[in-house]
């Protein structure tokens, strides 16, 4: 249970929020045109593929959190 209150903490410290949300869109958007760019552009996005998009954001952002909370935890 520690690890998981760790892990929300991290993720919604508000220091490390404004670099992980450079990233998500730098990567996120990068990724969401590489995978859902054509289906965008052909009309066929459906629910799945929009959950699918969010997905996208969201792991460049966790990521994000997670290097910065490591390597502050390390500077310690």
């Amino acid at each position: 249970m520690k690890t998981i209150n760790q892990f929300y903490a991290a993720w919604t410290d508000p220091s490390l929020k404004p670099t992980a949300i450079r990233v998500a869109l730098v990567v996120g958007t990068t990724l969401f045109i590489l995978n859902h760019g054509a289906a965008v552009l052909e009309g066929k996005m459906n629910r799945n593929r929009w959950l699918a998009g969010l997905v996208t954001y969201l792991v460049p952002y966790t990521v994000s959190i997670h290097g910065q909370h490591v390597a502050r935890s390390q500077q310690r």
